[in-house]
């Protein structure tokens, strides 16, 4: 009799064990298929950028993450279903947290968002220098939220790229040869040309200053007390700044030993004796 009862229990729960087997077997299957998926298409999307070498690498490692989270998260969805649990109401769950975060984190987000632009766009790259957000200073690193940028006197500046982003952006290494504009003034009484020439040799000594494009020497403005000379060597970006404060100096040493005057702002004070 007993045996018979045994026998009654084991049939009876038996196929319930059955399908939580083939369940648990399936759940597996699902999340190790899922799991090398999701790996496989991540590491697809990441390395697009090593293709093409005008793509940047953290957009797409980025990219490839967001694909992977989101199919193991339908792959949970896939393991829990295979368990009977009702996920309609965990996905409507899930979406409300998501929005309570995002409106929280909307600073972040719009970090990201400008993040993800600047780099499909890539108004700069690492090493560049620029004046964005007010600042100016080398690119350092660029991420999905901010910009480093490394300034002269070697400070470090961290920019949200949400004050970047819609903002002017001047990239002054986008081009490999600069222009240096910089203005010097003569007095009425002096040789233009005697001027343009002394200007002209300080330019053509220079180590750094282009020979082509020659530089643009030309009398830019007749100013109240001087004949004013708007001055354009072109060098190579990287030696912008070295021109920049160089060459003035030598302009003023050079115009001193040729005689050549550079005014400067006079006052003139009449005294009047007035007798009683």
């Amino acid at each position: 009799m007993n045996e018979l009862v045994d026998q009654l229990d084991i049939n009876q729960y038996l196929p319930t064990a059955l399908d939580w087997a083939t369940n648990i077997l399936l759940a597996l299957v699902i999340l190790i298929i899922g799991i090398w998926v999701a790996g496989k298409v991540y590491q697809s999307i990441a390395h697009i950028s090593t293709k093409h070498e005008q793509l940047d690498d953290t957009l797409f490692r980025f990219f490839g993450s967001v694909a992977r989270y989101t199919i193991l998260a339908f792959v949970g969805i896939a393991v829990l279903n295979r368990f009977g649990v009702q996920t309609a109401s965990i996905i409507a769950l899930l979406g409300a947290a998501g929005l309570a975060v995002g409106l929280a984190l909307q600073g972040t987000l719009s970090n990201l968002a400008a993040g993800v632009m600047l780099l499909i766009f890539r108004p700069y790259k690492v090493g560049d220098f620029i004046d964005a957000a007010g600042k100016f200073g080398k690119v350092t690193e660029v991420d999905m939220f901010t910009t480093i940028l490394q300034t002269f006197d070697n400070q470090q500046i961290i920019i949200p790229n949400s004050q970047i982003w819609g903002q002017q952006i001047i990239n002054h290494s986008h081009h490999a040869i600069r222009g240096v504009d910089m203005r010097f003034g003569v007095a009425y009484s002096e040789s233009i040309d005697e001027a343009r020439k002394v200007i002209d040799s300080v330019l053509a000594n220079h180590p750094h200053v282009l020979k082509d494009p020659a530089p643009f020497v030309e009398v830019e403005t007749l100013n109240n007390s001087s004949v004013d000379f708007l001055v354009r060597p072109f060098c190579e970006g990287e030696h912008y700044f070295s021109v920049l404060y160089s060459v003035p100096e030598q302009i003023k040493k050079a115009l001193d030993e040729a005689g050549i005057e550079i005014p400067f702002p006079h006052r003139k004070v009449i005294l009047v004796n007035e007798k009683d």
